[in-house]
């Protein structure tokens, strides 16, 4: 069952929470030491979890439409009753004495969470290869990653081990493992899901969002941790946008689609481009009005990207000084504060998170501060406006997700540029903090592996995202014979 569907059959008493729960665990038990989807699985908790809501039902409690339905939650978001690490070693074990907002609001929904899934550390990464834990594994193919950084969210979707799960976005965390995975995966607008309790990696960017097998459990999942929050600074004092019924809206006649000319061409796989341009067909077929637009700064996103997130996580990071919390390495009473910090950062940061404490570190420097790091953030003015210019002639901007198909594991280990060109397309919305959303375009002809198109809408304008979605899927279930993509997955049940 969907997210949707099964929050409606607990509801109206076919199946128990508890059975729907057990199921999800029995699932985990059976592939994901295969998978590796999770760090940290508590099944004794989540059928508690799961007991509570049928007896609320029971009594005739008023529920939310997922109140009982199983969730997998990034480990990056605290929780108090499971430990949250961020796939690193210097938090190895860490339980926090508070929740996040986001898990706050999974439990105001009622949903169950199962577990904490595995990332690339502090969400530095691609692949989650840089998880100090084990890569996790793409259930389409198990010796393809499955995204990152939310890789293990997408994979225990993806492999049927939850129906949904939280995500983060900083640079393409969410929509790159969505559409890899064969998923939908949205990056809500920068301020409209809380940050607080969120482990930070770049604070003017990180932006929690949802992964679904399909747009209306997305935007179910959506509504339901999003909202303004007083303890988050940068929170957006506005209502959510009325996701769920633009979901199940599903419609794009007379709405202005672009095509974004600078994310498409030289690196990117052939069968990307075709399921894209079919997807750009589709909605010209369905009455959207598809025009050109041309957006010249995002070719320098990337560059302002790895400049901007870096520094802020140097500045981020410095906290984990083995002072506070987590690991405290040769603290034997013979050396000093520094000398103990120098070596618990030595062996609780992996070498990705180095390199860009490093990089953010040197950017940030008295000598380099103007040249770079004030440079990148002219840029990401110049791309705000490339966005503001396109949406004037727009309602929504298309591309696909991603250049290529999800990539052999180990193949970008030792080259880190080619590992950060796997965010090419999905940086400009987050430099922006604008909304954008991403749907499963097919298999590519090129490997059979899922394609994503990517759909980006104006700030607060998410619903738009969502409406476009809905009729892509709509779409393109009628071409796969009327199921979604992640059906088709080796995982799912229908497959065996």
């Amino acid at each position: 069952m969907t997210a949707a569907r099964l929050g409606e059959a607990i509801s109206a008493g076919e199946v128990s929470s508890v059975d729907a729960t057990r199921a999800y665990l029995d699932q985990i038990s059976r592939v994901d030491g295969e998978i590796n989807a999770f760090l940290h699985v508590d099944e004794d908790a989540a059928l508690a979890q799961a007991r509570a809501v049928d007896e609320r039902r029971a009594a005739g409690e008023e529920l939310g439409p997922l109140a009982g339905v199983p969730v997998a939650h990034k480990d990056v978001f605290t929780t108090t009753d499971m430990p949250t690490t961020a796939a690193s070693k210097i938090l190895e074990g860490w339980q926090p004495p508070y929740d996040a907002t986001v898990t706050a609001r999974l439990r105001a929904a009622g949903m169950v969470i199962l577990g904490k899934t595995n990332m690339d550390e502090f969400a530095m990464g691609s692949s989650t290869e840089n998880s100090a834990f084990g890569v996790s594994h793409n259930p389409w193919d198990v010796s393809r990653i499955p995204g990152g950084s939310s890789g293990g969210s997408s994979a225990a979707v993806a492999a049927f081990e939850a129906p949904v799960a939280t995500g983060t976005d900083t640079g393409g965390s969410i929509r790159q493992p969505a559409a890899v995975c064969g998923l939908v995966g949205a990056k809500p607008t920068y301020g409209g899901s809380s940050r607080y309790g969120l482990i930070a990696f770049a604070s003017s960017l990180d932006t929690p969002g949802p992964i679904a097998r399909n747009v209306l459990d997305a935007a179910l999942l959506h509504e339901a941790f999003s909202g303004h929050d007083p303890r988050d600074a940068t929170s957006v004092d506005a209502p959510v946008p009325p996701v769920v019924e633009a979901a199940r809206r599903a419609d794009v006649a007379g709405l202005r689609v672009g095509v974004v000319r600078e994310l498409s061409g030289e690196g990117y796989h052939p069968g990307v481009l075709a399921r894209f341009n079919e997807t750009v067909e589709t909605l010209e077929s369905l009455g959207a009005k598809v025009v050109e637009v041309s957006c010249p700064s995002f070719t320098t996103a990337l560059s302002a990207y790895y400049l901007i997130a870096p520094s802020e996580c140097s500045s981020n990071l410095a906290r984990f000084d083995a002072m506070r919390y987590g690991l405290r390495v040769g603290d034997d009473g013979t050396r000093s504060a520094e000398e103990v910090m120098s070596l618990t950062r030595a062996e609780g940061f992996g070498p990705e998170v180095k390199r860009r404490i490093m990089l953010g570190t040197y950017a940030l420097s008295s000598g380099y501060y103007d040249a770079y790091y004030g440079s990148a953030q002219q840029v990401r003015t110049l791309i705000k406006r490339d966005f503001e210019a396109a949406f004037e002639n727009v309602d929504v901007l298309v591309s696909p997700t991603t250049p290529t198909t999800a990539f052999p594991i180990g193949e970008r280990a030792d080259d880190p540029m080619a590992m950060y060109l796997a965010d090419l397309c999905t940086i400009p919305t987050n430099l922006a903090g604008n909304a954008a959303l991403s749907v499963p375009a097919g298999l590519s002809p090129d490997d059979n592996l899922p394609v994503g198109v990517q759909i980006m809408a104006p700030v607060l304008a998410d619903d738009r995202a969502y409406r476009v979605g809905a009729a892509l899927e709509a779409a393109r279930n009628d071409t796969w014979g009327g199921t979604d993509l992640i059906s088709k997955s080796p995982y799912s049940p229908q497959a065996g």
